[in-house]
């Protein structure tokens, strides 16, 4: 019973907490002003994701202290994710070299691969492969890919916040759907931190997240979904499918600056949701899609994987086709007109 209070006790925290950090970035001039690579036109406080941090850290020993939460995965959330948030906070403060910032995500990255016992065996067309020091290395770059795909993405007014909660609440449902409802309590929790920082983010925004938040969510959802394929190796794929919007429009947009030769480091705004968000004038209406279609197709797609009526590998295939499509048809990656 106590567990169910938690989780709007972590609402109420994460909206008060979040309505306070915007007071502390008002007051310091704590703001993002719009530029020419900026997808907002409004000065508006930045470092409301710390909200999420912190709400959600707080309630990671509850959680592990009952039972509702290995102390593997909560060490590898308080370490990991602690971390992040404050390389994101520092440099939200001021300016963090790149090289430096990358060398703390992936210190991160190996502990918490150290925390979960390395990559879990993954399954393909029946059998589980077990791929050792590859499968560490492997994972050490996606949890790095995936906190800093997060940060790009995180450039409209609540698309970070609502696809970590989709992602959240969908992960949950696989647990309760696998009958494995003891293992929900985690992205439940996550869900409801974001939830309340989202009540300020929803556009039209009233705060940003900032790198501290977006970060964090990033390594979070990594962590998450390598301890859920430790639960079931159809997981991961599951897993996988819920972050595509995600991974697909920021991967497509990586690959074609690369191949421009960009500086991939560089503030841009040639994301495919940037692109939407100009087309159509506002931030929510892609917001609401990217809603939509997480709903209506990835965890649905995700649920199929789970319960073993598709094969990992297939269902991710299937998920992420219509996405690469929607990519490069808001031209992720594609240069913007002088």
């Amino acid at each position: 019973m106590m567990l169910w209070l938690i989780l709007p006790a972590l609402i109420l925290l994460a909206w008060v907490l979040t309505g306070l950090l915007r007071r502390y970035a008002l007051a310091r001039s704590i703001i993002d002003i719009p530029n020419a690579r900026s997808s907002h036109s409004v000065p508006t406080p930045r470092g409301g994701g710390v909200a999420i941090v912190a709400s959600f850290l707080l309630a990671v020993p509850i959680m592990a202290s009952v039972g509702a939460l290995g102390w593997n995965e909560a060490w590898a959330l308080l370490g990991a994710g602690a971390g992040i948030a404050i390389l994101g906070f520092l440099d939200d403060h001021g300016h963090i070299a790149a090289r430096w910032r990358l060398l703390g995500h992936f210190a991160a990255s190996t502990w918490v691969l150290f925390c979960l016992g390395g990559f879990p065996p993954v399954m393909f067309f029946g059998v589980s492969l077990e791929l050792g020091w590859f499968g560490h290395v492997l994972a050490v770059f996606y949890l790095v890919w995936l906190l800093n795909l997060y940060n790009f993405m995180d450039g409209i007014d609540g698309l970070a916040s609502v696809e970590a909660l989709c992602v959240c609440l969908g992960g949950a449902l696989l647990y309760v759907l696998i009958g494995q409802p003891m293992h929900i309590w985690g992205p439940l929790a996550l869900a409801c931190a974001t939830l309340g920082f989202l009540l300020w983010n929803f556009p039209p925004a009233r705060i940003f997240m900032g790198d501290a938040g977006s970060g964090f969510l990033g390594i979070a959802l990594g962590i998450l979904s390598l301890q859920a394929a430790w639960v079931n190796s159809n997981l991961l794929f599951a897993w996988l499918i819920l972050l595509g919007i995600f991974i697909v429009d920021a991967t497509v947009t990586l690959f074609r600056r690369l191949l421009r030769g960009e500086k991939v480091y560089e503030a841009h705004r040639s994301h495919a949701y940037q692109f939407a968000s100009r087309q159509y004038g506002r931030h929510l209406p892609v917001t609401l899609a990217v809603m939509m279609i997480n709903v209506v197709w990835l965890i649905p797609l995700a649920v199929s994987v789970a319960l073993e009526a598709v094969a990992g590998w297939l269902g991710l295939f299937v998920a992420y086709l219509p996405l690469i499509y929607l990519a490069f048809r808001f031209r992720a990656g594609q240069a913007e007109s002088r």
